[in-house]
């Protein structure tokens, strides 16, 4: 979702279990792994583990068609308020559509955030984060301003504030941890713009959510999907879930910004097509696999010499 993902091959797959660095597990806690059930809450609700570090599971409410997008339900704030969000793999922040008050925002299902003025510095790590091209300056010392685009051009513009996050965990535990968030308080609708409290950013950098989790010892520095083909499916934080046989393990780059298992190669019907060496991003935010526009119109007139030889045939 991110606009960084412009002129990679963005892939969408069912099932998509991403690792941060050194996080895959070995054969043996995956033999301790407790066997999920197949559908969204049910899942989610199911997974009691006592062990430590937990992990943190989250129903999956969506679908890829018609819908095209899948989010979350988290709990912000104290006292604590209910605010869908939708997930993306390919952005860092979360933020929440404030009335801070609102310069402009869009239609959302729930009241806009109010935050309880616990801003982020502008020498704060997590704001440094999001401005390492090294052109941002410290107008205001006392705030962090951010701004994020996306691909389908749509954009959010806010401060960075830290508030509580009400969260249940696989170890029957509760726990309420302060984190960093955007206050968004100026939205620009992109093309596939729905009606959204905010954005779930799952990326690999420090402000995002699981990057904060883990740096606080809660979780390890994991995350996965699971997208049922009936719509819905979960989400978790973390890597002491699930039977070994329902896991596809993939390992992730360290060397690329975004969820990435390396260079592919483009095949079509089983065999080679020339385009090789095709960067892939795994991104949650996209609703569709895209390709750079040379590996696409290689495709079309792949496809389009196939349909005119069957037609020839018939």
């Amino acid at each position: 979702m991110g606009k960084e993902k412009e002129g990679f091959c963005v892939v969408g797959i069912l099932v998509l279990f991403l690792f941060l660095g050194s996080s895959a597990a070995s054969d043996d806690k995956q033999k301790r792994w407790r066997k999920a059930m197949i559908s969204g809450e049910t899942m989610a609700s199911s997974m009691l583990i006592n062990r430590v570090p937990s992990s943190i599971v989250l129903p999956l409410h969506g679908n890829v068609y018609p819908n095209g997008y899948y989010n979350v339900t988290l709990n912000i704030g104290q006292p604590s308020k209910p605010y869908f969000l939708d997930v993306d793999t390919g952005s860092d922040l979360t933020w929440l559509q404030c009335d801070a008050p609102c310069v402009q925002c869009t239609e959302a299902p729930h009241p806009y955030y109010r935050p309880r003025n616990n801003l982020v510095p502008c020498m704060d790590p997590i704001c440094q984060s999001l401005h390492s091209n090294g052109d941002h300056r410290c107008e205001n010392p006392g705030q962090c301003d951010y701004e994020v685009e996306y691909a389908d051009g749509g954009s959010s513009f806010g401060v960075l504030v830290r508030d509580t996050f009400n969260l249940n965990f696989t170890s029957e535990k509760r726990h309420s941890p302060l984190l960093a968030l955007g206050c968004g308080y100026d939205q620009f609708p992109g093309g596939s713009h729905h009606p959204i409290d905010g954005v779930l950013g799952l990326g690999k950098g420090k402000s995002s959510i699981v990057s904060q989790l883990s740096s606080l010892g809660l979780v390890r520095n994991v995350i996965g999907h699971c997208l049922s083909g009936r719509g819905g499916g979960f989400l978790f934080f973390g890597d002491d879930l699930y039977d070994s046989s329902r896991v596809a393990w993939t390992p992730m780059s360290p060397d690329v910004k975004h969820y990435s298992p390396g260079l592919a190669e483009l095949t079509f019907d089983g065999k080679t097509t020339g385009f090789k060496n095709l960067l892939t991003t795994f991104d949650s935010g996209a609703s569709y696999t895209y390709l750079n526009s040379q590996a696409y119109q290689g495709l079309i007139s792949l496809v389009s010499g196939r349909k005119s030889s069957k037609t020839r045939q018939t």
